[in-house]
């Protein structure tokens, strides 16, 4: 039936006017109420087929619609119209999951490194510990180079003095900062009282001289004293302190090489079965790793501490020197020999008052 009344339908022409209503048929009632049935009770769309040689044709050609893929469609029954619907909102969706499943993988990832990371650090800080305990109550061993160490030792005893020394010159370079503005302020008043007293005016003005004179060669002693200073700290504050961070590190290093040479020891003691291999072989390869950070530091402060040597006599040969000879030219009253000792060892005094705040900053 169905099948008669669609080839009928398919020989008709239904008009529609302007407004969307349905003119007057040329066929009888019941052939509407056909059409009508067929559009309400017809098959599923997606148990249909599409025949290629038209509506009464053979079999040859059937494509299931179930296999077409395509937009999604909506069916209007007032207008017997399909509607396309866009799929714009699912490509959508699916773009921000994979945004969002890339971007929680990457952050799972830094927290697994992470954590491997602090895995590491927390079992070589045990070892570690475990090592320095042993050391300390005497059941462990430790690695010792005797020449290094007793070249280590020095250096810490002659960093010792020398911070002593540098205290000691700090401290005589600000009294006699304090001595030379003392002389400065007494030849001042001195002058003022060369004019104000006649009856005393030449005795005024010789001592008035000699502070003047004594506060120039002061200042010039006080920039050979400062110059000596400056050097000393630069030895002793970055020279050596370098040095000793440089031997730091080699003392961690040793730590951590005994640390693992133990446990390689202890596992080597252990039973022989394919787990307890595993891990001496793992143990062997850390083992291997600290070794030659061991030994390069070593070399590298076996190093260091030669140059610092050579170093350390240079500097303080010239400035034991410079300090000797300012002194003596100083206090014997020879002018000129205190100006040629500065100049000598290129020693360049600041002009007076640069030290001194502008009046802005006195503000």
């Amino acid at each position: 039936m169905t099948d008669s009344i669609m080839s009928k339908a398919a020989t008709m022409e239904i008009p529609i006017n302007s407004n969307g209503d349905t003119g007057t048929l040329t066929e009888d009632d019941s052939l509407e109420q056909d059409l009508q049935q067929v559009m309400v009770s017809g098959p599923n769309l997606n148990e249909t087929s599409i025949v290629s040689g038209g509506y009464g044709g053979t079999a040859e050609g059937i494509i299931p619609t179930s296999s077409i893929k395509g937009p999604a469609v909506h069916y209007n029954a007032e207008f017997n119209k399909r509607i396309p619907v866009t799929g714009l909102g699912s490509n959508m969706h699916h773009s921000s999951s994979s945004s969002s499943m890339t971007a929680e993988e990457t952050t799972r990832g830094v927290a697994v490194e992470k954590l491997e990371t602090v895995k590491k650090w927390g079992l070589n800080t045990y070892k570690c510990t475990k090592q320095m305990i042993s050391e300390r109550f005497g059941r462990g061993s430790r690695t010792v180079d005797l020449e290094l160490e007793a070249q280590i030792e020095v250096l810490r005893d002659t960093k010792r003095k020398y911070e002593n020394v540098l205290r000691l010159a700090r401290a005589l370079t600000n009294h006699f900062y304090n001595m030379v503005q003392t002389q400065h302020a007494l030849g001042d008043t001195f002058a003022d009282l060369s004019q104000k007293s006649p009856e005393l005016r030449d005795e005024f003005g010789y001592n008035a001289e000699t502070q003047k004179l004594l506060c120039k060669n002061g200042e010039t002693l006080l920039g050979a004293i400062n110059f000596f200073v400056s050097s000393i700290n630069t030895l002793v504050n970055k020279t050596m302190e370098d040095t000793l961070m440089t031997i730091k590190m080699y003392e961690n290093a040793r730590l951590e090489y005994d640390a693992y040479r133990s446990d390689l020891e202890e596992l080597s003691m252990g039973p022989r079965d394919a787990v307890a291999m595993a891990r001496i072989e793992a143990a062997q390869q850390q083992y291997q790793v600290q070794k030659d950070k061991y030994e390069r530091l070593r070399s590298d402060v076996a190093i260091k501490l030669k140059f610092l040597e050579e170093n350390k006599v240079k500097v303080m040969h010239k400035q034991l020197l410079l300090f000797h000879n300012a002194i003596s030219a100083y206090f014997a009253g020879n002018q000129q020999q205190l100006e040629q000792t500065l100049k000598q060892f290129n020693v360049k005094l600041k002009p007076p008052g640069a030290d001194k705040p502008s009046w802005l900053e006195e503000q």
